[in-house]
């Protein structure tokens, strides 16, 4: 069986097995993620119906793609810059073709806050008892502080007159 799946603003004909490179896909290696924009999906020669279908696949590496040298030049201008770019992709390679439910197992979830939460605040409570007392600053006398002296304010010079 397979499936025509868009990803990264582009259209892969895949099916299981197929290793196939893709725009960056956040996961690391190892992970499996779950195609679900399927356009056609197809068995042989007749044509299936998409609806519902998602492809499972299983991130290999994050890499780079080859680099792309970008040359602009503006004749008798003396105008020329050169440039390269690499390319962020996913290497992907295609579990199964069909129902997510029928696909590989995907990793465990985070438990839930609210039973994670009770345990939280048992443990932040203690905390907050055995804190030790802020003790407030020695309040300053008023002799014991110098009062700085008032400065003057700088007196403007006139600026020399010319003769013509």
């Amino acid at each position: 069986m397979f499936a025509i799946v868009r990803t990264g603003g582009k259209q892969y004909r895949v099916a299981a097995g197929d290793k196939i490179a893709v725009e960056k896909i956040e996961g690391e290696a190892g992970d499996t993620v779950s195609l679900g924009d399927v356009l056609l999906a197809g068995d042989g020669g007749e044509v299936k119906d998409a609806k519902g279908l998602t492809v499972s696949a299983e991130i290999i590496a994050q890499t780079r793609g080859e680099k792309v040298i970008v040359f602009k030049k503006r004749r008798r201008h003396n105008y020329r810059r050169r440039n390269g770019h690499r390319q962020s992709l996913t290497l992907l390679r295609i579990l199964a073709v069909g129902d997510a439910k029928k696909a590989a197992p995907k990793k465990e979830a985070a438990p839930k806050k609210e039973e994670a939460a009770p345990a939280a605040e048992a443990k932040a409570a203690p905390a907050k008892e055995a804190a030790p007392k802020q003790v407030a600053a020695p309040k300053k006398d008023a002799a014991t502080e110098k009062a700085a002296p008032a400065k003057k304010p700088a007196a403007k010079k006139a600026a020399p007159k010319k003769d013509a």
